[in-house]
């Protein structure tokens, strides 16, 4: 399976102002290219009867080349790939959209997000250098794979470079040192097992949250564009950065430990955009990073050679009692016990709904009659069933 891998440049003064004219090309691209999608599909909307067919990426490539670079001649100090790589971008983003995957793609605005893809002469020198086309060599702070990438990505977070690429590894069957395991997510802590084991997040938003809040105070009347300003914005996006490293780093310790020793993870299917429009719990949603979470597990488990089970969205797995399967009619969120009125049974909220979906999924598993070579099959179909199950 493909990997991707990300490491931090070595850069100097003259490679960091070729990586910002790249950078500006394949920006300008892009700006470019969706200006002109958009005006073709309003045209389109305007005049049915006159249809223009939507460009593919090799179209734009070729307007962009007869209609753009000869008024713009400083696109032929930059690699040709960066702007190709850019339209082709657009195109899949303009696909995403049409398929309501997400949404309209946006202009990009300088100094947010910057990056750039390079394909062709990409060669790895020894253990800490890369040539990329039209750069040049560049050198790494740790030590490269000796693979041939066909193509970079080239970006910048806060004001330090990184190069990524992906790699092919081969999966690792770890031992499983527990079959089924449920996880139930939450804002107090990270995660909370059926096996009774708990995760606190990392919290990192809020124990430099008020150092984030003074230097942005300091910078309040520095005016704009000048050097202490540039220099009071570095400082800020450092921040930024070390607090999406901290939670990142986090959520990879916890995602490798159930990756590697449990056969089958069980979460539910959070619905965080709506989570995120409660004004009092959104800051501490995105402190946690509930989408990170599963989107590392998702990957995690095919790499060690197990399998991730997502519960219905709709699924009472905080409202069922996991002694006697009886569902509560209401139970609020400040009730962090839960005590069940039918058999007397008191237990955890976030253990006891972590232990309805570990029951949920081991009966269907046993309904199925499946062994422990079939369950890396299950994590390909329609596990909405637990909700149905867990109401028996």
């Amino acid at each position: 399976m493909l990997l991707g891998f990300k490491t931090k440049l070595k850069i100097n003064n003259k490679q960091r102002t070729e990586l910002l004219k790249h950078c500006g090309v394949a920006r300008h691209a892009w700006n470019w290219g969706l200006a002109l999608t958009k005006q073709i599909l309003d045209h389109n909307k305007s005049c049915p009867e006159a249809k223009i067919k939507f460009p593919s990426a090799i179209d734009l490539h070729k307007w962009l080349v007869a209609l753009v670079k000869p008024e713009c001649p400083w696109y032929y100090e930059c690699s040709k790939s960066a702007p190709q790589e850019a339209l082709r971008a657009l195109k899949t983003a303009w696909d995403r959209c049409f398929k309501k995957i997400s949404g309209v793609p946006r202009f990009k605005k300088k100094g947010r997000h910057d990056s750039f893809t390079l394909e062709g002469a990409v060669k790895i020198l020894g253990t800490n250098k890369i040539q990329v086309p039209k750069i040049g060599i560049l050198k790494t702070y740790e030590q490269l794979p000796q693979v041939k990438p066909k193509s970079v990505t080239i970006s910048r977070t806060a004001d330090r470079w990184y190069i990524s690429f992906r790699i092919e590894v081969e999966q690792v069957n770890t031992p499983k040192t527990i079959d089924v395991v449920g996880v139930d997510l939450g804002i107090k802590a990270l995660a909370t097992l059926s096996t009774g084991e708990v995760f606190t997040g990392a919290k990192s938003y809020r124990k430099l949250e008020a150092k984030l809040s003074r230097m942005q105070w300091l910078n309040r009347h520095k005016q704009v564009g000048s050097a202490n300003w540039k220099k009071a914005q570095a400082r800020i996006a450092r921040l930024h950065q070390r607090i999406a490293s901290i939670r990142k780093d986090t959520l990879h310790k916890l995602t490798t430990y159930l990756a590697k020793n449990h056969g089958m993870v069980v979460i539910e299917d959070l619905n965080v955009s709506g989570m995120m429009a409660n004004r009092k719990l959104a800051k501490a949603v995105q402190n946690m990073g509930f989408y990170e979470f599963r989107r590392q597990l998702e990957y995690k488990t095919k790499l060690y050679g197990s399998s991730l089970v997502v519960a219905d969205r709709w699924m009472p797995s905080s409202k069922t009692c996991s002694n006697c399967k009886v569902k509560k009619e209401v139970l609020s969120l400040s009730e962090r016990v839960f005590n069940c009125e039918h058999c007397g049974f008191s237990l955890d909220r976030d253990l006891n709904a972590a232990i309805i979906l570990k029951n949920a999924a081991s009966h269907a598993v046993s309904a199925c009659g499946l062994d422990s070579a079939d369950t890396s099959r299950m994590k390909q179909e329609n596990f909405s069933l637990l909700a149905n199950i867990s109401k028996l």
